[in-house]
């Protein structure tokens, strides 16, 4: 059972344009409710490993612990549902509260949600 909050690995593959592919480790940031009710997609953020500094709020650093063996980058500006089919090892990491608000108020910037 996928949790919001953890980190997946995720074939993205194949990638469009800008759209990050690969396998790829994700953020999952969907409500719990459709977690839940087993929806067939899961809203996530892909992450990589090609770091830029003081990119808030496109990008939020996460450092390496756990399985996620690399300080990654969350690309927040790249959220994206992806079908379940497409999560294939997890959860690697999960996220503390702290840093899950730091997600959240990303997107509320991104997403113009106030």
């Amino acid at each position: 059972m996928r949790k919001r909050g953890e980190i997946w690995l995720a074939n993205l593959n194949p990638g469009r344009g800008t759209e990050p592919g690969k396998t790829r480790p994700v953020l999952i940031v969907q409500s719990l409710a459709l977690l839940e009710v087993d929806h067939p997609s899961t809203l996530v953020v892909p992450l990589t490993t090609n770091l830029v500094d003081d990119a808030a709020p496109l990008r939020l650093r996460i450092q390496a612990e756990a399985d996620l063996r690399r300080d990654s980058d969350l690309l927040l500006d790249q959220l994206q549902a992806i079908d379940n089919k497409r999560l294939v090892k997890g959860p690697l990491l999960r996220c503390d509260g702290t840093f899950m608000e730091q997600v959240h108020q990303a997107l509320r910037e991104i997403l113009d949600l106030g």
